[in-house]
C-alpha cells in the first residue's frame, strides 16, 4: 500500500533553525521539499564533497593491493579531505601529463619520415636571409616541379617526397604543383620533443604510484563522502528556507515537506517541546507528494528490483508490488524456461544464503538472494513441466522426468508450442483484466462514472483476446463469434462515452472526438498489448534453441580425448544462454509489467521516493 502522506509546515525563529534543523534530522520523519542552498558554509561544505567524492571515484576504479586490503588507514575527517585535495591534485597532474605526452607523440609521429627538425635553425637561417618551407608531394609530382624552382630532398619512400623549398621570392611557392601540402614546423624541436616526454612518462609513473598508495585510505575516504553528503544535505535545508528577509532576533523562517500520517503524532510532541508552529494540512493533487511503500515481507523483496529500475509510483496512483512481483516471477520462470538451470540457481542461491545466515551472521537474508531462490525455485517448476533441462533432447532424457511433465506443454504433444502461445495470451488477459479491475475499484470509491469505461474496457480487452486467439493461434479453433463483436462495439462505446467523465457526459463525448484518432487506435493497442505477450514463448523457445546447439556442439568432444574442450563449451555456452536470458528479463519481463500492465492500470510511474531528512 501507499502509506498516506500529510503536507506539513514549520514555523520557527530564524536565529534557531540550525538547532531546530539538528532536532528535525533526528526525528527522521519529514520528507522536505526541494530547496536551494546558499550562504558560504553550504558553498564551502559543497566542494568539500565534491572533493572527496571526486577522489573515491578515482581511487574506486583502481585494483587494491594487498597492503590495502590488509592495512587501510583510518583518517580524521579533516586529515580524509586534505587527502582527497591530494589525490585530486595528482590526478590533475596526471591527465595533464598523460595529455601532454599525447600531443608530442603526435608531433613526433608527423615528423617520423623527416629525421630531427628543429623550428630554432629554419629561424636562424631566415635572420640570414635564407628562407625556408617544409613540404610533402608524392614520388611522382616531385619530379614534375619546375627547374627554376629551388628545392632541397629530404627523403622519399614509394609514395612521397619530403623536401625543402627555398624561398628566394614570393612567387617560388605558386610554382609548386597543386599537390604539393606545406608542412607546418612543430612547437619544438624533435629531439626536446622525445626528451620532454621520457621525462613526463617519469611524472606519469610517479603520480600513479601517489594514487595507488593513496588506496589505504579509501574506507576513510568513504566514510568522509558519508559525512559530508550529509552535511551538505544539512545545510541544504538551513541555508534554503524562507525567511521573512530581516535579519533580527524575532525574523522568521520556515520550511514546507510531508510527513507519513502515521508519523504526525510524533512530530506534533517535538514541535510542542521545541516551541515550533505547525500547520497540517491534506496534500493536493498539485503538491510533490512523495511515495512511501508499505507492503509485507514477502513483497518487500521486489524492492531492490524496483529501485533498480528507478520506477516509483505517484502518489495518487496504485502500489502494485505485489501483482509486479507475481507476474514477474512468472515471466522469469517462463524466459528462463529451463529445469536445470532452475536448480543450478536454486544451488547458487542456496549457497549464498547459507553464507549470509551462518557466515556473515546476518539477521536478515538479503532481499535480493530470497528474491533469486524465488525466482530460481519458479523456473524450475516451469522447466519441469515443459520438460526442459539445459536443452537436452526429449528421448534422451530419464522416463521419470518426462512423467513430470505437463501433459499439454509436454514436448511429445504436438499442440506444445500452440499451448504455449494460448497461455502467453491468457496470462496476457488475466493481467491486464486485473489493471482494469483495479482502476474501476478506484473509480467505484470516488462515485465516478469512469468505472463505466472501465468496464468498456474489460469488454474490448476480453473481445480483443478472441481475436487474437483467431488470427494468430487457430481460426478454426477459435472462430470469431458475433458475442465478441458485441463485446468489443459495447466495450467501445462505454469507453468512447465515460473516459474522459468530469461530471458531464456530453462534456466526456466532446472531449473523445477532440482525440478521436488516439480513441480509435486505442481499440487496436488492446490487440497489440495482448499479442505483446507472445513474447515469453519467442524469447524461450530461442533461449532453448541456443542450449540445443551448444549441446549438439559439445557433444561429440564428451567422447573422446577432447572431453575437457567439451566440458569447457557446456560451460561457457549455457552460462552465456542465461546471461541472454537475464537480459531477455529485463528487456521483456520487466517491459510487460511497467508498460502494457501498468498502462492498464492508468499508471505513470510519475512518483518520487520517500526520502526523509534523517541523520
Amino acid at each position: 500500500m501507499i502509506v498516506p502522506m500529510k503536507k506539513v509546515s514549520l514555523i520557527l525563529l530564524n536565529r534557531d533553525k540550525k538547532d531546530a534543523m539538528k532536532v528535525l534530522r533526528k526525528a527522521g520523519v519529514m520528507h522536505v521539499e526541494t530547496l536551494q542552498g546558499k550562504g558560504t558554509d553550504f558553498t564551502a561544505k559543497k566542494a568539500a564533497f565534491a572533493k572527496v567524492e571526486s577522489a573515491v571515484s578515482v581511487l574506486s576504479t583502481l585494483k587494491p593491493d594487498k597492503a590495502a586490503k590488509k592495512h587501510p588507514v583510518d583518517l580524521s575527517y579533516d586529515d580524509a579531505v586534505k587527502k582527497a585535495e591530494e589525490i585530486n591534485s595528482y590526478f590533475s597532474l596526471r591527465k595533464e601529463s598523460e595529455e601532454l605526452i599525447a600531443k608530442n607523440e603526435r608531433e613526433l609521429e608527423r615528423f617520423e619520415k623527416w629525421g630531427n627538425i628543429d623550428p630554432t635553425d629554419i629561424a636562424y637561417l631566415k635572420e640570414k636571409g635564407i628562407f625556408l618551407s617544409l613540404y610533402a608531394i608524392s614520388s611522382q609530382g616531385y619530379y614534375k616541379i619546375p627547374d627554376e624552382v629551388k628545392t632541397i630532398l629530404v627523403n622519399k619512400d614509394k609514395n612521397s617526397c619530403r623536401f625543402l623549398l627555398i624561398n628566394e621570392n614570393e612567387d617560388a611557392a605558386k610554382n609548386l604543383p597543386e599537390e604539393a601540402l606545406p608542412v607546418s614546423l612543430p612547437e619544438a624541436s624533435t629531439v626536446s620533443l622525445r626528451a620532454c616526454n621520457e621525462e613526463e612518462r617519469k611524472k606519469n609513473e610517479s603520480y600513479g604510484e601517489k594514487i595507488q598508495e593513496s588506496l589505504l585510505y579509501l574506507d576513510s575516504l568513504k566514510k568522509a563522502a558519508q559525512k559530508l553528503e550529509k552535511e551538505v544535505e544539512f545545510e541544504t535545508v538551513c541555508s534554503g528556507m524562507e525567511t521573512d528577509g530581516e535579519e533580527t532576533t524575532s525574523s522568521l523562517a520556515w520550511l514546507r515537506g510531508f510527513v507519513p500520517e502515521p508519523e504526525i503524532s510524533g512530530l506534533k510532541n517535538t514541535a510542542a517541546e521545541n516551541n515550533w508552529g505547525l500547520l497540517i494540512e491534506d496534500p493536493t493533487e498539485e503538491d510533490p507528494v512523495p511515495t512511501k511503500l508499505k507492503n509485507s515481507k514477502a513483497v518487500q523483496i521486489l524492492y531492490p528490483v524496483l529501485d533498480f529500475l528507478g520506477t516509483v509510483p505517484g502518489y495518487y496512483e496504485f502500489d502494485i508490488s505485489a501483482w509486479f512481483l507475481l507476474f514477474l516471477t512468472i515471466f522469469f520462470a517462463m524466459i528462463f524456461g529451463d529445469a536445470g538451470y532452475g536448480m543450478l540457481m536454486l544451488i547458487i542461491g542456496g549457497a549464498l544464503a547459507f553464507k549470509s545466515k551462518f557466515v556473515d551472521k546476518e539477521k536478515n537474508i538479503p532481499p535480493v538472494i530470497t528474491l533469486l531462490l524465488l525466482w530460481a525455485g519458479a523456473t524450475a517448476v516451469w522447466g519441469i513441466l515443459n520438460c526442459s533441462w539445459f536443452g537436452i533432447e526429449y528421448a534422451k532424457l530419464p522416463v521419470f522426468l518426462q512423467k513430470l511433465a505437463l501433459p499439454a506443454f509436454s514436448p511429445e504433444n504436438p499442440e506444445k508450442n500452440m499451448n504455449l502461445q494460448i497461455f502467453c495470451f491468457i496470462l496476457a488477459l488475466i493481467q491486464m483484466s486485473i489493471g482494469h479491475v483495479l482502476a474501476f475499484m478506484r473509480n467505484l470509491k470516488q462515485k465516478s462514472l469512469k468505472l463505466l469505461a472501465d468496464i468498456g474496457a474489460l469488454g474490448m480487452l476480453w473481445g480483443m483476446f478472441f481475436v487474437v486467439l483467431c488470427l494468430i493461434v487457430s481460426s478454426e479453433r477459435f472462430p470469431v463469434k458475433p458475442v465478441v463483436i458485441i463485446m468489443i462495439a459495447v466495450g467501445f462505446i462505454l469507453n468512447f462515452c465515460f473516459s474522459n467523465y468530469e461530471g458531464s457526459v456530453g462534456k466526456s463525448i466532446l472531449e473523445s472526438l477532440k482525440n478521436i484518432i488516439s480513441v480509435l487506435l486505442g481499440v487496436i493497442n488492446y490487440f497489440s498489448d495482448i499479442v505483446s505477450y507472445i513474447r515469453l514463448w519467442a524469447v524461450a523457445l530461442a533461449g532453448g534453441a541456443i542450449a540445443e546447439t551448444v549441446n549438439t556442439m559439445a557433444g561429440p568432444m564428451l567422447g573422446n580425448f577432447l572431453i575437457f574442450l567439451g566440458i569447457i563449451l557446456l560451460v561457457f555456452g549455457h552460462g552465456l544462454n542465461m546471461v541472454l536470458n537475464v537480459l531477455s528479463v529485463i528487456v521483456h519481463g520487466v517491459r510487460l509489467n511497467t508498460l502494457e500492465f501498468t498502462s492498464h492500470v492508468g499508471m505513470s510511474w510519475a512518483g518520487c521516493k520517500y526520502e526523509p531528512f534523517k541523520e
